[in-house]
């Protein structure tokens, strides 16, 4: 249950993100919530595309010993699959490639700083519930 809630957290915070960043650039609402619920819609659609190509590719790994290399594809593929997304989505909103820019650009660096410290505070909570767990189970 825990992890579910998480990435209903997380799943908000990446749409608070694209929201402020889209309605920073343009002062629009309407583009703001446009930003905020196609782009993130758009990328949970292509991940699984993407995790199965990067499935594939460390099936093959194994006889070829890729180890990071393979790593960091699937990480730089991840991150400029998501950059496309940002400008696709800003670009065909606004007409302005500086626009699709500017959101490719900051949007992931935004989501790089604060996912960290979201998923910090959900694994101190996750650590102080199985404690509380732990010790209510606990003989006496």
């Amino acid at each position: 249950m825990l992890t579910a809630i998480k990435t209903v957290s997380q799943v908000i915070t990446h749409m608070s993100i694209a929201f402020g960043l889209a309605y920073l650039l343009t002062g629009s609402l309407a583009l703001g919530g446009l930003a905020a619920i196609i782009e993130p819609v758009i990328n949970v659609a292509l991940l699984p595309l993407h995790e199965k190509l990067w499935h594939a590719i460390r099936s093959r790994q194994a006889k070829e010993q890729l180890g990071m290399a393979a790593v960091a594809g699937e990480k730089l593929s991840q991150t400029m699959m998501h950059m496309g997304v940002a400008f696709s989505v800003m670009y065909l909103a606004t007409g302005s490639a500086a626009f699709g820019s500017l959101l490719a650009i900051v949007e992931p660096i935004c989501n790089v700083i604060v996912l960290p410290f979201h998923d910090g505070f959900w694994e101190r909570l996750r650590t102080r519930l199985e404690v509380r767990d732990a010790l209510r189970l606990a003989p006496l």
